[in-house]
């Protein structure tokens, strides 16, 4: 009598389980943080304001810069014009900031093995890189001719400095007690890089891409400047529609330039959630 009196007093107490969610309540998976309204809105408001500005200076001076209509009625009306200068500017932005930034990184990893290399080296890459990058173009353009090739090493040269700065910073950033396991271990040098420099220097290395990848832009639009030869590319375009005073050409080449660095650093940054997915900033994003 005593049992079956504890086994309902038991019943009563406990929880009643959950009832399960009808697969039809409109409930939806929990979407990611950058896919959330919240993460686009200041953004949108931000371009949103901007473009009113624009549109009101604009319209009260036309003769200084022209309205988002006229800007859209050359993209719109010369799209081939636009596209084959956009692909040269690519190209060099591509070529030019590839080997730098290889080189950039290759010089990183070897200074970081070798101290004396950095002591001999790094004064060098200091006087390069303080020089203006203008005076150095025409100068590129005696030795190397009237082709590409001067455009592709400005371009370079603008994305060497900080690839190898942060690229160095990372490969010495290394946890003191990981490498003293290591060298209990007797691993070798290139086991110690391939295990832990490398590793535990990617946050620092994308920290230079994202520096470097819109300077870039910025080298080859300046090389198409102050490098004579081809001329093609959406610096050139800038250049010869300022000249004429065609300011819907001009502003139209500038806004292709912004719209590749965004689209270059907006790539950077999917490929940054896939390889530092351990990332402690990543996870909270998420």
């Amino acid at each position: 009598m005593s049992e079956n009196v504890m086994v309902r007093t038991a019943s009563r107490a406990a929880p009643a389980p959950a009832a399960r969610r009808p697969q039809g309540d409109g409930s939806r998976p929990r979407l990611p943080s950058w896919m959330s309204w919240r993460a686009w809105l200041p953004t949108v408001v931000a371009f949103g304001v901007t473009a009113t500005i624009w549109q009101l200076v604009a319209t009260a001076n036309p003769f200084v810069i022209p309205t988002l209509e006229e800007i859209w009625a050359s993209l719109a009306g010369a799209p081939e014009m636009y596209w084959t200068n956009f692909q040269v500017t690519l190209n060099e932005v591509a070529i030019g900031a590839t080997s730098g930034i290889a080189a950039g990184f290759l010089l990183a990893v070897v200074m970081s093995e070798f101290r004396i290399i950095e002591r001999v080296v790094m004064p060098l890459v200091v006087v390069v890189m303080v020089t203006p990058i203008v005076a150095i173009a025409p100068a590129l353009v005696v030795a190397f001719g009237f082709g590409m090739l001067p455009k592709y090493i400005v371009t370079g040269l603008v994305v060497f400095f900080p690839m190898l700065v942060n690229s160095l910073a990372g490969l010495r950033d290394v946890d003191v007690k990981a490498l003293d396991v290591f060298r209990t271990l007797h691993a070798s040098r290139w086991e110690t890089f391939r295990h832990l420099r490398f590793p535990g220097s990617m946050p620092y290395v994308f920290a230079g891409l994202r520096i470097a990848l819109p300077m870039a832009v910025v080298g080859a639009a300046v090389a198409e400047f102050v490098a004579a030869g081809q001329q093609a590319g959406l610096g050139s375009l800038v250049t010869t529609s300022a000249a004429q005073a065609n300011l819907p050409v001009t502003w139209a080449s500038i806004f292709l330039l912004c719209a590749m660095g965004i689209l270059l650093v907006c790539l950077l940054a999917l490929v940054r959630k896939r390889v530092l997915w351990w990332s402690a900033a990543d996870v909270v994003a998420r």
